[in-house]
């Protein structure tokens, strides 16, 4: 069995940390009898450089016709000045490739305690999941710039809620059972709705998980108590 993967390796420090996880891939790979074939693409900074344009027509293409994209870290200083951002080219593709859903596995494995910035009693067991949306809101939403005015318009529809909202509950069938849906719902419209509709669904289709909700300032700080 083969993938292709189109290969990324950005700026700064990307093509460092990239290199070792390709590496990585490719041992593993052999391992398992798998073949990997990485085609290497301009992103980010050194896209800006070389095509003026941050996410440029054939890296598009090359990452909607490979099975995986393997991205590096994007941006730095020297693209602070003005002109396209790095970070614009990570917008445009998570659009292309409609990934919706940022998955971040947070465990401390035994016998690592110490190694955390949290006293070890608080780390020892920590294992959750955290599922980011990552197609909507403010990043998404119409934008104004003008010298003395700026706005971000934070937009979510139901459909988008629940697709995400689906990967959460889905992932908690194959854990604990238990997902905790962190929101802005004391001020926000948009937090009112995602509340409203991650309730609907969880008695309607996920009976079985429990589901409590939180605000996203409090739940910072429960995440270092708890």
């Amino acid at each position: 069995m083969s993938f292709r993967i189109a290969y990324l390796p950005g700026d700064g420090v990307g093509p460092e940390v990239s290199d070792v996880a390709r590496r990585v891939m490719l041992k593993t790979a052999d391992l398992f009898g798998l073949r990997l074939a990485f085609q290497d693409f301009d992103f980010g900074g050194v896209a800006i450089d070389r095509h003026g344009d941050p996410f440029p027509p054939a890296t598009k293409k090359g990452c909607l016709e490979a099975d995986a994209v393997l991205l590096g870290a994007v941006g730095g200083p020297q693209w602070d000045k003005g002109g396209p951002r790095p970070e614009a080219g990570l917008l445009a593709l998570r659009k292309a490739l409609g990934v919706y859903a940022n998955l971040r596995p947070t465990r401390v494995m035994p016998g690592k305690e110490a190694l955390s910035p949290l006293r070890p009693e608080r780390a020892a067991g920590v294992d959750l999941l955290i599922v980011r949306e990552l197609t909507g809101g403010l990043y998404f939403g119409e934008r104004v710039e003008e010298p003395r005015y700026a706005s971000d318009n934070c937009v979510y529809s139901k459909e988008e809620i629940e697709r995400i909202a689906r990967v959460a509950f889905e992932a908690a069938r194959g854990r604990r059972k238990k997902v905790t849906s962190v929101d802005k719902a004391n001020i926000l419209a948009t937090g009112r709705l995602w509340r409203k509709t991650v309730s609907e669904m969880q008695a309607r289709d996920y009976p079985d998980v429990a589901l409590d909700h939180a605000l996203v300032d409090a739940m910072a700080m429960k995440l270092i108590e708890h």
